[in-house]
């Protein structure tokens, strides 16, 4: 099977399809540092572009011959750490991946994005479009850390396949999960060389200081040092002593997105954070691509 990837980023979905044994033929973004990063990573082309523009953009896609588009839409519209605006422009971007999935009609499409797009006016407004044009449909909330991912991290999937059957795929990605969580030690080992790590709040009602005994948090695209006054709050590991405790390095935070050691990542701390924050867990998109794979 042979994918196109519309919003590639710096890979993490494409780098899951490829692991699942989907050839995936080129990238699409508009953000010249992840494009630089996915360039120095795969094989294939990536190509800068601005995907408001449909109609070029359906020109591009005409230069190849693919099975399936995927595309983890931005999702900034629609998160609990964004603004809500879902008639802002990144949520705008989910329909203009709907428009061109309906004017170009692969045989499969799978779209990604957090869990609260399912309660905005441009998902039913997509959903029922798809429905028009003949896809099946298999809509799923999953948790990154019961698909080999040590993460607590929830997403949303829509898989499409034309003149497919509702829910095709649901019992199977449901069976394939694991049965409890996966925990960073579980992944790591002791390669961390650390118990406890600082992961900055949203806000000071919450929790800073993790364990690796379990998965964690959802990586964000902002990683901010432990400040100097940090208080211990209620549901921080208690007795931890605050001197020992770091956060995360960029890399350490690209390797709980599942990329491996390997993968090269280059650029300012900003961009790369904000990247690795935004990209979908490799485990995860290799999850799913398996269960498509099956069914196909």
């Amino acid at each position: 099977m042979k994918a196109v990837d519309l919003f590639c980023g710096c890979g993490g979905l494409s780098l899951g399809f490829e692991q699942a044994g989907i050839e995936v033929l080129a990238g699409l973004d508009n953000w010249k540092p992840a494009i630089e990063v996915y360039q120095a990573n795969f094989n294939h082309p990536v190509i800068e572009q601005d995907l408001n523009d449909e109609n070029s953009t359906i020109e591009i896609l005409n230069n190849f011959t693919f099975d399936m588009i995927v595309g983890g839409s931005p999702c900034q519209d629609f998160s609990s750490a964004g603004k809500q605006n879902t008639n802002g422009n990144k949520a705008v971007l989910t329909q203009h991946f709907a428009n061109i999935i309906c004017t170009v009609k692969p045989k499969w499409f799978v779209l990604e994005n957090v869990d609260r797009i399912v309660k905005s006016e441009i998902y039913q407004d997509i959903r029922t479009q798809f429905l028009n044009s003949s896809y099946g449909l298999t809509a799923i909330t999953l948790d990154a850390s019961l698909c080999n991912v040590p993460q607590k991290r929830s997403r949303f999937f829509l898989i499409g396949e034309l003149n497919g059957k509702q829910n095709a795929l649901f019992d199977s990605i449901q069976a394939g999960l694991a049965k409890k969580p996966m925990i960073i030690r579980d992944y790591f080992g002791e390669k961390l060389d650390l118990q406890y790590y600082y992961r900055h709040p949203r806000s000071y009602a919450r929790r800073g200081i993790f364990s690796i005994d379990e998965p964690s948090p959802t990586i964000r695209g902002v990683n901010r040092p432990m400040p100097p006054n940090y208080q211990l709050h209620s549901g921080d590991p208690p007795h931890v002593d605050l001197k020992k405790i770091r956060p995360l390095t960029t890399l350490e935070r690209s390797y709980l997105q599942t990329f491996p050691e390997s993968f090269n990542f280059f650029g300012t701390k900003t961009n790369l954070e904000q990247m690795i924050g935004n990209a979908v867990p490799v485990n995860m998109a290799k999850f799913v691509a398996k269960n498509i794979l099956l069914l196909a």
